[in-house]
């Protein structure tokens, strides 16, 4: 066993894998929330103990020596092993401990799901609920590896190893700058691709859904002339306020620069959408994420994705 005979604890296995993973001593210690010093004293204090070199000082940054490589593996199945260990032991305690990996593509994480997972925390208080972002595909993906128990998306998924619950709606619009022409016209399908837009990258559930609606139009989404792509809802917003393009945003994120006279809503209507909730098909649920689900009230019967 890695632990056996050696006074290695978990935190320091935690500690290397974070530096492992990012090859950088100071981005480790800002995501563990330590001392740039403690993390470099925790790696030296393993290095030094066990005579094992595990990264190179390459210039300024570090990479992983061969050594390294094949503790870092093992590193992550103690880990692992310690995680599910400490899972059973709070489950048995009727949600007194434990931890439950949420993540969420970025409008619902940011607009619809925290006042959830605030209700959930006032009635759960000694559950840790660990939430991470990214667009729809990434979500699918983490939950599809085991990375997250839940997974909430916008955009349609294709896994059979997924089920899909639906959890709420959400409404998608079309908005300009205050200054644009299409803020005070009505427009047809085929004058959407006489402007330019910026748009999410691809595989965000927001520009899936937007492309799936143009093809219902009968609009090809190649036909738009997209000038600029990004990676948040917010600097998406915030270009087109700027006067850079037309773009298809869901009315939570649009909301506040609407109120504000930033943005001018244009007489296109789209389809509203679904938000799901992603579980893995094979996997047993813990009553973290049941309560969870519970709580946010899920009306739709399980449909396979």
């Amino acid at each position: 066993m890695l632990l056996k005979g050696t006074n290695m604890t978990l935190e320091q296995l935690r500690v290397f894998i974070a530096v492992a993973e990012r090859q950088h001593i100071t981005r480790a210690a800002e995501t563990l929330n330590l001392a740039q010093s403690a993390v470099s004293a925790s790696i030296a204090t393993l290095e030094a103990r066990h005579g094992v070199k595990l990264f190179d000082r390459v210039g300024r940054g570090i990479t992983l020596t061969a050594a390294g490589t094949l503790f870092l593996a093992e590193a992550r199945t103690v880990l692992k092993h310690a995680a599910a260990a400490e899972l059973v032991l709070a489950e048995l305690g009727g949600l007194k401990r434990g931890s439950l990996n949420v993540q969420a593509s970025q409008t619902i994480a940011s607009y619809w799901l925290p006042r959830h997972l605030a209700a959930f925390r006032r009635r759960y208080a000694d559950i840790e609920i660990r939430l991470s972002i990214g667009n729809t595909a990434q979500v699918a993906q983490a939950v599809h590896e085991g990375v997250a128990e839940l997974g909430f998306v916008e955009g349609s998924i294709v896994d059979a190893s997924l089920v899909s619950q639906r959890v709420a709606r959400d409404q998608l619009l079309v908005v300009v700058g205050p200054e644009h022409s299409w803020g005070h016209k009505v427009l047809t399908p085929q004058d959407l691709a006489g402007g330019d837009w910026v748009l999410r990258e691809a595989g965000s559930g927001t520009r899936s859904v937007f492309e799936e609606a143009l093809q219902s139009f009968g609009v090809a989404p190649r036909q738009l002339r997209v000038v600029l792509e990004l990676p948040s809802n917010e600097a998406v917003r915030a270009a087109v306020e700027a006067g850079l393009g037309a773009t298809a945003i869901s009315a939570s994120v649009a909301a506040p620069s609407l109120e504000a006279g930033l943005l001018r809503q244009v007489n296109f209507p789209l389809p509203e959408r679904d938000f799901h909730v992603l579980r893995h098909r094979e996997r047993s649920a813990s009553p973290a994420a049941d309560a969870l689900l519970q709580m946010i009230s899920v009306t739709q019967d399980p449909q396979a994705r």
